[in-house]
């Protein structure tokens, strides 16, 4: 079997149509087809069906998208070896993150690969926590932020590296009452008006816990996606949140942070890639960079 139409199987495995597949691969929708069809020939099996008005795999097919992941891998893997034997990591490296996973992170990633001239990072945002195993398809290394780690990573195959745990905490106006408090339990909280992120985003399921916790609804008065909207409505009296520790902006501008103990108010942070560009030797240097400055922020804040 020829190994670029096994890439291909694999592309619709993880991208779901023909046209991802061919806008990815830069080819038609109907080269696509026919790759897939010489590939079928070869297999021996039908390797897709009809599915609504596109197609899915069949189980062959999904048998032998896996193993054309295992050959992906391999492939990195001895490119990797390779250009490791021959010379030092070099190329360039795409990263995503999250916003405020790149305020704490990419400064300093930066400053260290700026001494690696022979790797280039290219880096951008995203602020979509769901869009996390679709990105792998086009981006190496993909910064995530998420209470766990989420499974569907690990039944698509990806590689999941931890970078560090942030706690969550409430952020109030200065002169909340509740301000005077060293710490907060759910009871504290539960009956306050609170501002409020998109649902499904991390810190959401923070006030879930408070509802579990006390039986009682909350009333989330607004939403939004951006952090610093957020801190400004705080400080504007509006509500309270659910903010992170290491780059929540708490100084003279209205607002104060404080822990919430009782429930699980942290998220992990983690690199989040394909197994086989992981084999790559400039992405291991850039997610090990990653590891470097995500403890030197944690060690900064006092962080375990």
């Amino acid at each position: 079997m020829d190994v670029r139409r096994l890439m291909v199987l694999r592309e619709l495995a993880e991208r779901g149509s023909v046209g991802a597949v061919a806008d990815a691969m830069r080819v038609t929708p109907s080269a696509v087809s026919q790759q897939l069809k010489t590939l079928e020939k070869e297999a021996g099996y039908p390797l897709v069906e009809p599915a609504g008005r596109g197609v899915a795999l069949t189980e062959a097919g999904r048998a032998l998208a896996r193993a054309a992941t295992d050959i992906a891998v391999a492939i990195e893997r001895a490119e990797g070896e390779w250009r490791a034997f021959m010379e030092q990591p070099a190329g360039r490296v795409t990263l995503v993150t999250f916003p405020t996973g790149g305020e704490m992170l990419l400064p300093g990633l930066l400053t260290r690969m700026a001494e690696r001239p022979d790797v280039e990072l290219v880096c951008t945002d995203t602020e979509d926590p769901d869009a996390v195993g679709d990105l792998t398809a086009d981006h190496d290394v993909v910064l995530s932020d998420s209470p766990t780690t989420s499974a569907a990573w690990h039944d698509r195959g990806l590689q999941v590296v931890p970078l560090m745990s942030e706690p969550l905490d409430v952020a109030l106006p200065q002169d909340h009452p509740l301000a005077r408090k060293a710490n907060l339990s759910p009871r504290d909280v539960v009956d306050e008006t609170w501002i409020g992120v998109p649902p499904g985003y991390p810190f959401d399921r923070v006030l879930e816990q408070v509802v579990v916790a006390t039986g009682q609804p909350v009333q989330v008065a607004q939403r939004f996606a951006d952090n610093g909207v957020v801190e400004a409505m705080v400080a504007g009296g509006h509500g309270l949140a659910i903010l992170p520790r290491f780059t929540t902006r708490e100084h003279g501008n209205g607002l104060v942070t404080r822990p919430l103990l009782g429930v699980r108010a942290r998220r992990e942070i983690s690199a989040v890639l394909r197994p086989d560009r992981f084999e790559r030797p400039s992405v291991r240097l850039v997610v090990q960079a990653l590891r470097e400055e995500a403890r030197l922020v944690a060690d900064a804040h006092g962080a375990a």
